[in-house]
């Protein structure tokens, strides 16, 4: 007996064809530099209670009269050093749109069912637009992206904790994959390599040291059970490995930090203070926790870093991008989704 044709009631809203989704998220940034755009960021960013582990009572009370009317003049002025004023945004917005761009390309042949987006966990493009964006679209899966290589509850764990809050005010949810870390993925590893070698080439001199530098966390936040520590170390080793250079030629160490409780070390700062005066007269650094370039970078280490370094004896110093939406980042990216898609497409 044959089957009735599919009836739909005349007022059914319109069905598109089933899509997987593949969102990358990113930490986000202020949609300006004024001191209103930098303050609603900082808001949002520093109210987060996976960045700020206390008593959240106290510190709204901090963060409101003490933090968020003197922080945005800084902040702001921070930004505007390194604002991209062709498009009119932070390099940040620039680098993860290029990167959601070029995987989209790279998979569109392989996988024309998939769509790539990109949205971030404070400020615009917000995740939950994006999730909403990608469900009306049609996708009934969605692939969720941290494009954080090292796990930390602080950045990947919130940035899938905003995407599933999304997820519970929807009636229809999509099946939903979380992409894991990837601070040991060939690809990624390969990459920095390349991208160090290429770099060094460059210069008409030769650095003493190579520091891998990541930003930093309270040590509390280590102890009570984050792999961050573990992973960035993990993923320095793998990089000099690749390269085949000696322990010597390498180290970790930490950035951004704030506050007075003890965070992970050894702390940026205060190692490229020391070094001139250990004879180490000419410095590279590389940022391998960043998938893309920012402010900590652009700024934090290739304008005030630098500055420290030369005000303490050193003679040349160097920063190495990140990876950012080089052929070599996005090959990095492009495995990490495609092993998470199996199964998928």
């Amino acid at each position: 007996m044959a089957l009735a044709p599919r009836q739909l009631p005349s007022d059914h809203p319109a069905l598109a064809g089933e899509k997987i989704g593949v969102l990358l998220l990113n930490l986000g940034t202020p949609d300006a530099t004024d001191t209103k755009s930098i303050r609603r960021y900082l808001r949002e960013f520093l109210s987060d209670e996976r960045v700020i582990e206390v008593n959240p009572l106290l510190w709204q009370i901090i963060l409101n009269l003490f933090i968020l009317p003197t922080r945005p003049a800084k902040t702001g002025h921070a930004y505007e050093q390194i604002w991209i004023k062709e498009t009119d945004e932070s390099p940040l917005r620039l680098y993860t749109r290029n990167q959601s761009d070029k995987l989209a390309a790279t998979l569109a042949d392989k996988y024309p069912n998939v769509i790539v987006d990109w949205g971030m966990r404070y400020g615009n493009p917000s995740t939950e637009s994006k999730i909403n964006e990608l469900k009306e679209k049609g996708c009934e899966r969605i692939l969720l992206v941290a494009l954080y290589p090292q796990y930390a509850a602080s950045t990947t764990a919130t940035a899938y904790d905003k995407a599933f809050e999304a997820l519970m005010k929807l009636r229809w949810q999509p099946a939903v994959r979380t992409a894991p870390a990837y601070h040991d993925e060939p690809a990624y590893i390969e990459g920095l390599a390349n991208s160090i070698e290429a770099h060094l080439k460059g210069l008409d001199w030769t650095p003493d040291l190579l520091i891998t530098s990541y930003h930093g966390l309270p040590e509390r936040y280590f102890l009570n059970g984050d792999p961050y520590h573990c992973h960035c170390f993990k993923t320095t080793r793998l990089v000099r490995e690749k390269l085949g250079w000696t322990d010597d030629r390498m180290m970790v160490a930490f950035q951004s930090r704030f506050g007075k409780e003890e965070w992970l070390k050894p702390y940026l700062q205060d190692t490229v203070e020391g070094l001139p005066a250990k004879g180490v007269k000419n410095l590279a650094i590389i940022c391998p926790g960043f998938s893309a370039d920012c402010v900590e970078t652009l700024e934090e280490i290739n304008i005030g870093i630098r500055e420290t370094f030369a005000e303490a004896g050193g003679e040349n110093f160097t920063y190495i991008p990140c990876l950012n939406d080089s052929d070599d980042g996005m090959k990095a990216i492009g495995a990490v989704v495609e092993r998470e898609l199996q199964g998928w497409v």
